[in-house]
């Protein structure tokens, strides 16, 4: 999860799906164009030496605090 901020940097997203699976790149696609965002943690960011002009329009700079906000204090969160 470390280098997870790369994804939302142009190209990253990329990747060999499964057969029968849409491929990363299409998911990425998707998801940008019904208007999702996909948040970026500043820290992780900065300690990467990357910049936020070279990120990808569909992302937010967010930090812990936002996020939490987001989820509520009823929310359930699910990583793997």
């Amino acid at each position: 999860t470390q280098d997870a901020v790369r994804l939302g940097l142009p190209g990253e997203a990329t990747g060999v799906p499964c057969k029968g699976c849409p491929s990363l790149e299409q998911l990425f696609e998707q998801f940008a164009d019904g208007g999702g965002k996909l948040w970026l943690c500043p820290i992780c960011l900065t300690a990467r030496d990357l910049t936020d002009a070279e990120k990808v329009a569909n992302t937010e700079l967010v930090g812990a605090t936002p996020m939490w906000e987001w989820a509520g204090t009823d929310t359930t969160v699910f990583s793997y």
